[in-house]
């Protein structure tokens, strides 16, 4: 029997779409931290039939934007003492700033080291936004 047990300061990202727990764990590289991180895949869920889940027992800063693009159903609930303290819902965001990179090779953001990306999403569906910069439409994918 898998036995995971609670932690007492940290965040625990629930909800995540099975599939997606891997890929954030990855893009977080929480597979290079000294603390204790546990990633759990196909967890059963009475809202969403099945999860992944992913307990960090360390404070740390994660960009809600970035988890939203990943994923908008995950819940991110930080740990105080061995209690919940704080539950955040993750949204598709609206505007993205220096997370990932503009499709036309010719846009500055691809040459000059100053500049960093900011799109404005188009299409919530395709995850589509338009770079602020020159106008490409960017869809953004892991």
């Amino acid at each position: 029997m898998l036995e995971v047990t609670s932690i007492k300061k940290g965040i625990v990202l629930d909800h995540i779409t099975v599939g997606n727990g891997l890929k954030i764990f990855n893009k977080l590289m929480l597979d290079q931290v000294d603390y204790p991180v546990v990633l759990l895949m196909n967890v059963p869920s009475k809202a969403m039939g099945r999860k992944d889940i992913i307990k960090i027992e360390n404070n740390i800063d994660i960009d809600l934007a970035f988890l939203g693009l990943i994923d908008d159903s995950i819940t991110v609930n930080i740990i105080k003492e061995g209690k919940l303290g704080q539950k955040k819902k993750v949204e598709i965001p609206k505007n993205v700033k220096g997370l990932f990179s503009c499709h036309n090779p010719r846009c500055i953001t691809n040459f000059d080291d100053y500049v960093k990306p900011e799109f404005e999403l188009v299409s919530s569906d395709t995850l589509s936004y338009q770079c602020e910069y020159c106008e490409e439409i960017t869809e953004y994918k892991i």
